[in-house]
């Protein structure tokens, strides 16, 4: 892991980074890396044999359950009570060296009990990047906050903090970048954006279960973070989310709202240990059978991430090396995980042929892959329908990050279980699509 970086010179350093990964890999296949006496097989739509033979059944299933799991669910039948979800948030404060964090019903309720812990006047902005899941955005309006979204770097598919800066306004109290796919967001430049403009920091860890940045795991560099337990999720217990606190204030006020019974345990003196006969109005207590789940689960989160993370390098170190294919990715000094989908992004003018005429060879050759967008928020009708929000969101006329990333993103699957045969068959197909590319039509 490198040292710290921070400042124009590790901005330019990412930019020179995904710059010159392109050149490397354009430069490594150009120079010949395949004999020029190697034969040159028949693409399979032209009647020619599949690179890809090895059955994905069973490559992408998730979650993975076995007998540790089956027991500890067992167990909260035979003997019915709370005490998982008390033993989950001691470990997960463990795991990420946490003064305070909150068990939740889901990620959404994580999310909601944040912005209720913000404790904004209505009409403040957060700034949330305009691709994500709704839920980073959606309870905002339960407290008259104003999402203002921000475009997307289109290789890293997270929140451009240069972009930020355009959209600041007097308004504007904190940012909410989101580490999409499991690549974190650069937390040191969206710090510093935020510490010299007196905003607040916030994160949506939501896909990124053990990554980290500069060896500090995501979820500890806001003031608050959520994460969700989600069946899909890197650690899934079907349902369930967790808040993470850097103060106390934020962590009584953020469990008052759903855990009713939390403030009769807050210390002495604190202005919310009054309300442990009601609440503030949510029940948002995490089911004890997902507590559960979720301790089996994040037993296994170092050693899952580290065995998938190692299997998408075999695959995707080599898929780079084809000219206009590049990974998902920011600076080598993150430490991503892998959540869903492994993306790309698409270059046709360097690929020497259209993304829709790939995506048809590739196909054909057995690989299961598509064309793959952000996931834009700013065109669903809550967004601009003024009965849901004391103030409407700051949506603008365009988002060219997001765009580019429409145009020319495409996904590969997230193989969860060690499948050498179907990486290196998959790794053929792309060479022998890429070796005659020239002839290839949409």
């Amino acid at each position: 892991m490198q040292g710290k970086t921070n400042g124009p010179s590790a901005r330019n350093h990412r930019r020179t980074f995904l710059k010159s990964t392109g050149a490397i890999a354009a430069g490594v296949c150009l120079s010949g890396s395949r004999s020029a006496a190697a034969p040159v097989e028949t693409l399979a739509f032209s009647g020619g044999p599949k690179a890809v033979s090895a059955s994905h059944s069973d490559a992408t299933t998730w979650p993975r359950y076995g007998q540790e799991e089956e027991e500890a669910v067992l167990a909260v039948l035979r003997q019915p009570g709370y005490g998982p979800i008390e033993a989950l948030e001691a470990e997960w404060k463990e795991h990420f060296k946490l003064p305070y964090c909150k068990a939740h019903y889901n990620g959404t309720s994580a999310i909601t009990a944040m912005f209720f812990a913000l404790d904004l006047p209505p009409g403040s902005e957060i700034m949330v990047p305009c691709s994500t899941f709704w839920a980073t955005i959606m309870p905002m309006r339960f407290f008259g906050l104003v999402p203002v979204f921000v475009d997307i770097h289109p290789r890293t598919l997270n929140f451009d903090v240069e972009d930020a800066r355009r959209k600041l306004t007097a308004n504007t109290r904190a940012v909410f970048p989101v580490h999409y796919l499991g690549m974190p967001a650069d937390m040191d430049h969206i710090g510093e954006f935020a510490k010299e403009k007196g905003l607040i920091v916030l994160e949506d860890a939501c896909h990124a279960h053990g990554a980290s940045m500069h060896g500090k795991p995501m979820g500890a560099w806001g003031r608050m973070a959520c994460f969700s337990f989600q069946a899909s999720k890197p650690l899934p217990a079907i349902e369930g989310g967790m808040g993470n606190y850097q103060n106390e204030d934020d962590y009584q006020r953020a469990a008052t709202l759903g855990h009713y019974e939390c403030p009769g345990t807050f210390p002495k003196g604190s202005k919310y240990g009054k309300y442990g006969l009601t609440g503030l109005g949510l029940k948002l207590r995490m089911h004890p059978m997902a507590a559960a789940l979720a301790r089996c689960q994040l037993k296994k989160l170092s050693q899952r991430n580290a065995d998938g993370i190692a299997q998408t390098r075999r695959l995707n170190d080599r898929l780079v090396q084809l000219p206009g294919l590049y990974e998902q990715q920011n600076r080598p000094d993150v430490e991503r995980v892998y959540y869903a989908a492994n993306r790309f992004h698409f270059n046709e003018t360097e690929a020497g042929m259209s993304r829709e005429a790939c995506i048809k060879a590739l196909r054909a050759e057995g690989v299961s892959v598509g064309a793959a967008g952000a996931q834009f928020q700013c065109d669903a009708p809550a967004y601009h329908e003024a009965q849901w929000w004391h103030h409407l969101p700051v949506i603008a006329e365009s988002y060219p990050g997001a765009e580019e990333v429409n145009r020319r993103g495409i996904s590969l699957p997230y193989f969860t279980k060690d499948v050498p045969e179907l990486v290196d068959q998959y790794v053929k197909a792309f060479e022998k699509v890429w070796a005659q590319r020239k002839a290839l039509t949409a």
